[in-house]
């Protein structure tokens, strides 16, 4: 692999932080909903996406980066392009469960986590992800990677399974919450997979019991 100095190997680093970074968040978010044993609703899961959305962004420059001949300012330019178009949209997403909240002596949803929500949180992520991807598109002249790396160190691999396992594991969760419906109610209670699933094994065992008993 040729081997990046400076900037270059600065930038490098940061776009495998900067992915890490918010899988770690959205891994924060599964422990509040599996250990804290507290559902997202609709917006919290958009708001999940949003920010692998952004993450996406970095993970494309890391991957171009290994592909001889790619437009690597181009290939900034489109990932953080990318990024920042995540992260205004999950701004707007949770800003308005912000706002839903904001009114006095009003609870809020779910627990709090170092005092405040989590889509209290996650405005404030989003706000760091364009601040992060601003000014890396300020100094682009040296943060571009412009050294062609011909072979994917293994942090970059490691990078590139995390983002794509917690993808993975959250389009599991939603479509376990949700089960086959594709609709979640805004306080969701449970998990209608696991539901509709002890409702047809309770079915499935009624009409194997009332066979039986004609049978009989």
């Amino acid at each position: 692999m040729n081997s990046l100095h400076g900037w270059q190997r600065v930038s490098f680093v940061l776009l495998h932080v900067y992915v890490l970074g918010v899988c770690g968040v959205v891994l924060g978010a599964f422990a509040v909903q599996f250990l804290g044993k507290e559902l997202p609703c609709p917006l919290c899961i958009l708001q999940r996406m949003a920010m692998l959305l952004a993450a996406v962004g970095p993970m494309f420059i890391i991957n171009r980066s290994s592909i001889q001949g790619s437009d690597s300012k181009s290939d900034l330019a489109t990932g953080f392009g990318m990024s920042i178009l995540a992260a205004v949209l999950g701004l707007s997403i949770s800003g308005r469960q912000v706002l839903l909240h904001i009114l006095p002596n009003d609870p809020g949803y779910g627990g709090v986590v170092f005092g405040l929500h989590l889509y209290t949180w996650a405005f404030i992520v989003f706000i760091t992800i364009l601040l992060a991807s601003g000014i890396t598109l300020i100094m682009s002249r040296c943060m571009t990677i412009s050294t062609h790396v011909e072979h994917p160190r293994v942090a970059s691999r490691l990078t590139a399974w995390v983002l794509g396992l917690v993808i993975s594991a959250n389009a599991i969760s939603v479509f376990v919450e949700s089960g086959t419906t594709w609709f979640l109610p805004d306080n969701p209670t449970n998990y209608e997979l696991i539901d509709e699933f002890k409702t047809y094994l309770q079915e499935n065992s009624s009409e194997r019991t009332g066979e039986s008993q004609k049978a009989s």
